[in-house]
């Protein structure tokens, strides 16, 4: 089973708050913590649209596929909010 891993920038420290296309993850459950990563037991993607795809859509052909999206909401030493957007998926066997 792939495991997917999400880095996290170095700005990020606990407590945070980790999601998934836009729904809440909890830890232990949803994903686990491992060093400076994010580790969810299944398979994320990210879609990266080709020139070839962009072209064919520019003219209303749908190519849809899975586009996962991972956000981590934080807080600044300052104690300001600030959130991570769409960090990079790895996936590990």
């Amino acid at each position: 089973m792939a495991r997917s891993v999400v880095r996290l920038p170095s700005a990020v420290q606990p407590p945070f708050e980790v999601y998934l296309n836009g729904v809440r993850q909890r830890e232990g459950a949803d994903y686990t913590v491992e060093g400076d990563a994010l580790v969810f037991a299944k398979e994320l993607r990210k879609d990266r649209i080709a020139k070839w795809r962009w072209f064919v859509g520019a003219w209303g052909v749908g190519t849809y596929r899975q586009d996962d999206s991972v956000d981590v909401r934080y807080e600044r030493p300052d104690g300001t909010p600030a959130v991570a957007e769409k960090l990079d998926i790895e996936l590990r066997p």
